[in-house]
């Protein structure tokens, strides 16, 4: 299989690069007719660089454990003093980031699409957090790390910066994450918790109905939407039409819960299982 993929991605040829990263490069291979994988090969495992060993072990800790819809699937991984990478299902639309900021993508994920991303994002969080032990953090949910398969389901990926709360551990660590989606208390207390996460998803869920990066409206509003009489006019993404009456009343419950899961204190925010089970509802 090592022969295969090194064959397949002409040793890694810039033209089957399909996406980079800090700590790693992703190439697309058609290892047989329809049989299409992603493989992600990490910078300098070789060069004494620990932060990306961490990065590979952590990513394969996580991903050993875990089975679920909205979870990318998957398949192996090699360490090798040439080439260390992972090995995942490929998914044709790629990220979710990437989508929204492009118009004619925007307009393809319509609203009933855009609210069974945020339902299976929120599903596959709250298996990660309640279903799995040692439960798992993902630390850097954010846009550029879902990816849609091609009927628009989304998918968790890059698990490089993944914790696993071991019990009776502090659980301190670095700071890691995408800047705009991690909660200002990891600035200075450094400790992981699942509430992290519950942040990241409700700046993820945001994005997803507005079409672009909440930072600026969050400025505008801090709470629950319904202490605010926000106007859902001034919530969606202006390139959709206006949803439906029925699709109105999912999006208002969600950029309800959304805004619970921004609290500034992680205490008050619902944990991913509470979000999961209102959007089962």
């Amino acid at each position: 299989m090592y022969e295969k993929i090194i064959v397949g991605t002409k040793d890694f040829d810039a033209s089957h690069l399909i996406g980079k990263g800090g700590h790693g490069s992703v190439y697309k291979d058609e290892l047989s007719l329809g049989n299409i994988i992603a493989v992600k090969k990490i910078h300098s495992l070789y060069t004494n660089n620990i932060a990306n060993q961490k990065e590979f072990l952590s990513e394969i800790r996580a991903l050993t454990e875990i089975r679920h819809r909205n979870i990318v699937k998957f398949f192996g991984f090699c360490f090798h003093s040439r080439h260390s990478f992972l090995v995942y299902e490929y998914l044709e639309r790629g990220n979710l980031a990437a989508i929204l900021s492009n118009e004619e993508g925007a307009l393809e994920l319509d609203w009933s699409k855009r609210v069974n991303i945020i339902k299976g994002m929120a599903h596959a969080l709250s298996y990660m957090h309640h279903d799995c032990f040692p439960p798992i953090v993902h630390r850097d949910i954010s846009s550029k790390n879902v990816l849609l398969d091609m009927e628009y389901e989304g998918h968790v990926s890059d698990f490089g910066t993944a914790k696993l709360l071991k019990p009776n551990s502090s659980n301190w660590t670095q700071l890691a994450g995408t800047y705009g989606y991690v909660p200002l208390e990891l600035a200075y207390i450094m400790k992981v918790t699942k509430k992290c996460d519950v942040y990241s998803f409700g700046m993820l869920a945001l994005e997803v109905i507005l079409g672009k990066h909440p930072g600026d409206v969050l400025a505008q509003f801090s709470g629950s939407s319904t202490n605010m009489n926000i106007e859902l006019d001034d919530m969606l993404d202006p390139r959709l039409p206006f949803p439906s009456l029925e699709v109105q009343s999912k999006l208002i419950s969600i950029i309800d819960a959304t805004f619970l899961c921004l609290d500034a204190s992680p205490q008050p925010r619902p944990t991913m299982q509470i979000v999961s089970q209102l959007f089962c509802n």
